[in-house]
């Protein structure tokens, strides 16, 4: 994923968890990528952030404009972690590839008080085209690298993170998703948001 979008302006699903982020939260940003989220938070949040990133590449990155990341693996060494380090722990765009998603999940919901995950939604009815219509795995804005190059290794629909997220006992505190273009769809049934949904975001507790 790029910075920034054109212009310079915080991508859409950045400024949506973003907005879940309490102002001087302690947060570890998983799968950080080039720390463009990151920066974000401690702008507009003044967080006390840290990284997880798996590319030498992308911790570069992230050393470069000054943030505090590491080189880790999501699956391996977020383990690692003690209960109640941080006060949020976010995954953002990278639970799908992730080996196994619920144990990560799980692990996000001990080492943080909370936990927020954002993720393409291949519910979404250009996906869902794709497939019926053409027979071919689909390449859309929020999926843009064919099947052969994707590091996406699992398949998530907004239902199914909803599922998910009840199997591990997560109480879901906010839920928002964007369309293709990037605009909050209001609230509606889930149904709704399955099928028009580019992306969603979800902010998560341990416990019922």
């Amino acid at each position: 994923m790029s910075d920034a979008t054109a212009g310079g302006a915080p991508r859409a699903d950045h400024l949506l968890v973003a907005d879940m982020v309490s102002p001087g939260a302690r947060v570890l940003d998983v799968g950080c990528g080039d720390g463009a989220l990151l920066r974000l938070l401690a702008e507009r949040r003044d967080v006390d952030g840290r990284g997880i990133e798996l590319s030498q590449k992308g911790v570069n990155d992230c050393v470069a404009k000054g943030l505090s990341v590491i080189q880790g693996d999501a699956d391996a060494d977020l383990a690692d972690y003690p209960a109640d380090a941080f006060d949020y722990v976010i995954l953002s765009q990278t639970i799908q590839a992730t080996r196994n998603p619920r144990v990560v999940l799980e692990t996000m919901l001990r080492v943080g008080r909370r936990a927020i995950v954002s993720f393409p939604n291949f519910g979404h009815w250009r996906v869902r085209a794709a497939l019926a219509l053409g027979g071919r795995m689909p390449v859309t804005q929020s999926l843009p690298v064919a099947w052969y190059e994707t590091p996406n290794i699992h398949f998530c629909t907004i239902r199914d993170f909803v599922a998910l997220a009840d199997e591990v006992g997560a109480t879901v505190e906010r839920a928002h998703a964007l369309g293709p273009g990037g605009a909050r769809l209001g609230a509606a049934h889930l149904g709704f948001w399955n099928l028009f949904g580019a992306q969603a975001a979800f902010l998560l507790r341990r416990g019922r």
